[in-house]
């Protein structure tokens, strides 16, 4: 799905979306650029989560709202979705394996039904990729057998399998236990290293400050502060990011009445 040359791979204007009652994105308007590492912080319910999965349309914005990724529109009701979709790739809090499957077959299933690959090829691009996230030796293991660190890793290789153009990932350390925390971190620098586009919403301020080339602050469903991981972490200028931060990475400090 080839944009024009120079075009950002993700572009967002006036994003809307609502929860009954419940305005969670009001007015997002976000561009990324190829090769361009993104981290969105911010506070639960902010509507991080909700941009990254209005990216994909797994969540459908308003009908107003633009989407566009690679020069596509995936908000015209007239986009066929499942192709758009296929640069893509996202990866989950939970790790979403199929549980009676081995590793190697959790990452060629999509390959074969989606993309349309013989099996051998499938399986060779599954290697691929389970070697690039240090995982080649538990290709024939099912998800039971493996930590929760390894799991993660297993979806990454997944979504990496389908040869996206652009990874989402949601808070895809989560429901790790923290000593698992630094192996998908790891994994997630080097894909940054290689030039991976990618957009993380994340709440390991030292890996966005090392990786990110821009964070992003959300709160209320709006973008309220944007820049260069030294300024927006280390340096922000809007009150409600530096609350944040101050909450984030001293848990101990209350804000006063």
């Amino acid at each position: 799905m080839p944009g024009l040359p120079g075009e950002p791979i993700v572009r967002i204007r006036d994003l809307h979306k609502s929860f009954g009652d419940n305005h969670v994105l009001r007015g997002i308007d976000f561009e990324v650029s190829q090769g361009e590492v993104v981290c969105v912080i911010g506070p639960s319910g902010s509507g991080k989560s909700t941009l990254l999965r209005c990216i994909n349309l797994l969540e459908q914005p308003h009908p107003d709202s633009s989407v566009v990724v690679h020069g596509v529109e995936l908000n015209d009701p007239d986009c066929d979705i499942d192709t758009a979709r296929r640069h893509i790739g996202m990866v989950f809090q939970q790790f979403n394996l199929f549980p009676h499957k081995s590793v190697l077959a959790n990452c060629t299933v999509a390959q074969e039904t989606v993309l349309g690959r013989r099996g051998s090829e499938a399986r060779e691009v599954a290697r691929m990729n389970l070697d690039r996230v240090g995982l080649s030796e538990k290709r024939d293991a099912v998800p039971a057998q493996l930590s929760g660190g390894q799991q993660q890793r297993v979806a990454i290789a997944r979504a990496l399998s389908m040869d996206p153009s652009l990874m989402l990932f949601d808070e895809p350390t989560s429901a790790l236990d923290p000593e698992l925390v630094g192996e998908v971190l790891t994994v997630m620098r080097r894909l940054a290293e290689d030039g991976m586009t990618m957009i993380v919403v994340t709440h390991e301020m030292a890996f966005a400050r090392e990786v990110a080339d821009r964070v992003v602050f959300m709160d209320g469903g709006v973008i309220v502060e944007q820049g260069r991981p030294d300024d927006v972490v280390g340096n922000p200028t809007e009150p409600r990011t530096r609350e944040f931060l101050q909450r984030v990475l001293d848990p101990t400090h209350v804000t006063p009445e």
